[in-house]
């Protein structure tokens, strides 16, 4: 399903880092963030929910320009 918060997104399982995208353009990488968690992310019916629940203020990140 299309969300209305995430543009896009890619996991790195070797790095365990996911690259975040939101609509509004901005650029996030979130570190550490296990394989099943991403697999999760990746199958959750809403994304902006499950990142909101599972990711955001859960994993350290830097802004990616």
């Amino acid at each position: 399903m299309p969300s209305s918060v995430i543009r896009k997104f890619d996991y790195d399982p070797a790095a365990h880092r996911l690259a975040v995208t939101f609509v509004t353009g901005r650029r996030y990488a979130y570190l550490n963030v296990p394989e099943d968690v991403a697999n999760d992310f990746r199958r959750a019916f809403s994304k902006g929910e499950f990142f909101n629940d599972a990711i955001r203020d859960h994993y350290p990140f830097e802004r990616l320009r």
